[in-house]
């Protein structure tokens, strides 16, 4: 291994952003991010929020050059680098047009070079690196869960201050992460892609946290929000619940995706249908009774069959054509795992922003403890 006189090795951490990796070998040297990084020729400029301020989530790209910079920097052989950093080798036509031999860099966001990403938790990185800095990690919604220090990894694209939530009070959190890992297997098996199953379960329980709110009966989700909340959301309810909403809903996702696995659970939405003699799906048929009772809610079967024209109806009418041997909608075919972009969740950032944008647009003064929108410089 090749090391410069004086440099301290700063290894990457799995699935790492390049720019967390070069913000933490800055704090290793004790300067600014903003002084390491003048050491690249940057194409453009960071990404802001709508608000003004840092994203969180900001990739850098880098070309050859800037690539030899990074591992000199930090000590690290680039076959590490590659295999450790998701955007290491992604280029594109801002960085190849500049001079060889210059180390030149691009910024972007993290989730248009390659996924989700999340902060990392601060205690296992301090575990691996001797120094609690943040650290920002591509991680899909299945794998947000630090279980050894009890937190839910909150997205790094969002305005808002949290790193993570406190899942220690709600333990079914973190079981629903290790039952994640058969229900993917069982997945794989089917010949269907795991991510693909999460999204359409995460859309459909998604939208049932949307209609919660009228649901007299719900008891679980309002426990489990308070207590991510810190005990009680109080008068942030409306924050709260678009910041725990992820958190507060993982168990349900999972019971869900592992319910639409189960060929049982096909077959009744098959009978549902009449069968050899097709009807219109009942309100009280046995396919979404048994999938309230899968969540814990032995009442929520009605209130999910007559939910019509969301992701679950579209799902059990795409088995039910398939069945049949019958032409799907134009555009949509019979592919039950094919989730319409109309069905897809908003993200915790557009939630917010749109809360913000509402809250600004009241003219009564915001009681205490409201919420607030953070003020930033512009972008």
């Amino acid at each position: 291994m090749t090391h410069h006189p004086g440099l301290l090795r700063t290894a990457p951490l799995p699935r790492e952003t390049t720019s967390s990796l070069i913000c933490r070998i800055a704090s290793r040297y004790g300067m600014e991010a903003k002084v390491l990084r003048s050491c690249w020729q940057w194409r453009n400029y960071p990404p802001g929020h709508d608000g003004g301020g840092a994203r969180a989530d900001a990739e850098v790209l880098l070309n050859v050059a800037g690539r030899q910079l990074l591992a000199d920097l930090c000590g690290v052989e680039e076959d590490i680098l590659a295999r450790a950093l998701p955007s290491w080798g992604q280029e594109d036509s801002k960085l190849s047009a500049g001079r060889n031999g210059v180390p030149a860099a691009a910024w972007r966001t993290g989730g248009a070079v390659a996924g989700p990403v999340a902060f990392g938790c601060r205690l296992c990185t301090a575990g691996r690196t001797g120094t609690a800095v943040r650290a920002v990690q591509y991680a899909p919604r299945w794998e947000r869960v630090c279980v050894r220090h009890g937190r839910w990894l909150l997205d790094a694209d969002a305005d808002q201050p949290l790193e993570y939530l406190d899942v220690r009070g709600v333990p079914e959190v973190a079981a629903a992460q290790r039952r994640w890992a058969k229900v993917a297997q069982r997945a794989a098996r089917a010949g269907v892609e795991p991510a693909r199953v999460f999204a359409l379960a995460y859309a459909v329980v998604a939208r049932w946290w949307e209609q919660a709110l009228h649901w007299e009966r719900e008891a679980l989700w309002p426990r489990r929000l308070h207590q991510v909340a810190g005990g009680n959301a109080g008068t942030e309810l409306e924050r709260w619940r678009i910041v725990d909403r992820d958190a507060v809903v993982f168990p349900e996702v999972v019971a869900v995706a592992a319910a639409l696995l189960d060929p049982a659970m096909a077959e009744l939405a098959w009978t549902d249908s009449g069968a050899g003699r097709p009807q219109p799906l009942p309100a009280d048929g046995a396919f979404c009774r048994r999938l309230g009772e899968r969540v814990g809610r032995g009442w929520l079967g009605p209130l999910a069959a007559t939910d019509y024209g969301g992701p679950l109806t579209s799902w059990m009418g795409a088995v039910i054509r398939l069945r049949r041997g019958a032409g799907g909608p134009p555009a949509y075919g019979n592919d039950p795992w094919w989730l319409r972009q109309e069905h897809q969740p908003a993200s915790m950032a557009a939630q917010l922003r749109v809360s913000c944008r509402r809250n600004a647009a009241r003219p009564a003064r915001a009681p205490r403890g409201a919420l607030r929108c953070r003020p930033s410089s512009g972008r």
